[in-house]
């Protein structure tokens, strides 16, 4: 997948190397990890003689081990890289091998036995796309087709490939939540759609003309950074990105986290700083009438509020980092320099 995307939006070479997680269900998954893992770090040193890179980035995952280990075999400084409040077991290795780590957010510099100000430590932000900032909500609207002033708008989203329990969820709610706002709803690549679409065509018309429905958002005039303009309330999962991008567009959120990772802290970070509410992905519709469950009752008194909405997108958006692609950069710059590059 990284080498389509690679091909596909850049002109940067790719080099792959062989990588494999580091645990497994019994010491055979174990053994055939760590012997990948070795026979992966023998073609990173090479690819790392030929290079002669003067640092490297790495962003976490098992994919990272091996090129980290080469690097510190042959003395180039590395910056690890974590998004998360919570790191996963291989970022907490690389940020041991590393020579320095940078993080999103300070709450999470405890999850990896580092504090605020330490020398191997920095708190960077998440870069972000700068058109999230500053965007021009009337000209965001219109290329969505919501021109209705008085409505509100609520971006769904969850990613590319979608968020299968708020996608159901939602398409259960239509007619409740198309009463008291417009939807605009990205609904991933995972199957969602003829679903969505079914539960719309089944809406008044008058319904039907507030849901905008799509799969994805590709650049232009209907791009996610226009989505995000034209929202006043967003319902989407907690991954790392919302931690930066919800603050950028300093939009309140209903945050759901996926309960199979460590989405609830960032979720909790959020929600401690007043920026969002939180609803269990289990408790989204009720058990009798989807509207009796926790998303439609948050949406809805989040919708009546437009003072303590207004006070969540203010207190979002003084989360917001707009330096941190030149911040992130420059601890990579500054690590290049140290070794000569």
């Amino acid at each position: 997948m990284e080498e389509r995307i690679v091909a596909n939006e850049s002109r940067l070479p790719f080099r792959a190397l062989p990588a494999a997680a580091l645990r497994g269900r019994g010491p055979v998954q174990l053994a055939r990890g760590a012997a990948i893992t070795g026979a992966g770090t023998l073609a990173a040193v090479r690819l790392i003689r030929e290079l002669r890179p003067a640092a490297i980035l790495g962003t976490g995952g098992y994919v990272c081990v091996p090129l980290f280990l080469a690097a510190r075999a042959c003395g180039v400084p590395t910056l690890v890289y974590l998004p998360d409040v919570v790191p996963g077991l291989a970022v907490k290795l690389l940020s041991r091998l590393a020579t320095l780590t940078a993080v999103n957010v300070a709450d999470a510099l405890p999850h990896l036995g580092l504090r605020l100000g330490h020398p191997r430590a920095r708190v960077t932000g998440y870069p972000v796309r700068r058109e999230l900032f500053g965007q021009d909500r009337a000209r965001c609207r219109r290329a969505f087709g919501l021109e209705d002033a008085a409505l509100p708008v609520v971006l769904v989203y969850g990613g590319s490939r979608g968020a299968r329990s708020v996608n159901l969820a939602i398409a259960a709610l239509l007619p409740d939540l198309l009463e008291c706002c417009a939807i605009i709803h990205v609904c991933g690549r995972e199957g969602d759609l003829s679903r969505l679409q079914s539960a719309a065509e089944h809406l008044p018309v008058h319904l039907q003309m507030r849901y905008k429905l799509y799969t994805y958002l590709e650049q232009g005039e209907q791009a996610m950074s226009a989505a995000f303009g034209a929202a006043d309330l967003a319902i989407c999962r907690s991954g790392a990105s919302t931690l930066a991008e919800l603050p950028a567009a300093g939009l309140p959120a209903v945050l759901v986290p996926y309960p199979y990772v460590h989405q609830d802290e960032n979720a909790d970070y959020l929600v401690r700083h007043g920026a969002a509410v939180k609803v269990a992905d289990a408790t989204l519709l009720g058990a009798g009438r989807p509207n009796a469950g926790t998303l439609f009752r948050e949406v809805v008194r989040l919708l009546d509020d437009k003072p303590g909405r207004q006070r969540m997108a203010e207190q979002s958006r003084a989360l917001a980092r707009p330096d941190a692609a030149q911040s992130l950069a420059g601890a990579l710059l500054s690590l290049a320099a140290r070794s000569g590059g």
